[in-house]
């Protein structure tokens, strides 16, 4: 059985929920929109940032936390973005971190987007919301 995490971010007009829950794991894509539903301004760091307090939102919506995140998957569109995303995630995440991979994309669905996440958390059935 699944079930979508209500969040306070951006209604897409795609058919797609920010967080499905299945057997215990949140599934998540985080992306750097703001409340209006557009991307950020100011580069690789301030669209990092918004996409992990996006991330962060989420978490909080399903009674959880960034320390049940166990897998983070990072798209960026130009590997010199790496450092910034590295140095934004360690302020982010504390041992033991996640596991994670970072892939380099040509683009994203949004041109204007250097940054996405996809993430996966264990959630706690009792308390997700």
């Amino acid at each position: 059985m699944k079930y979508a995490i209500k969040t306070d971010l951006f209604a897409s007009r795609a058919p797609m929920e920010w967080a499905v829950v299945g057997n215990g794991t949140l599934y998540t894509a985080q992306i750097p929109i703001d409340a209006s539903g557009q991307v950020v301004e100011g580069g690789i760091e301030a669209q990092t940032r918004q996409t992990l307090e996006n991330l962060r939102h989420t978490l909080i919506s399903a009674n959880s936390s960034l320390d049940a995140v166990t897998q983070v998957l990072i798209y960026v569109t130009d590997r010199s973005y790496l450092a910034t995303v590295n140095a934004l995630y360690a302020e982010y995440f504390q041992a033991p971190f996640p596991n994670r991979a970072a892939i380099v994309v040509a683009g994203l669905a949004r041109e204007e987007m250097l940054v996405e996440l996809v993430v996966y958390a264990c959630i706690d059935p009792v308390n997700a919301a």
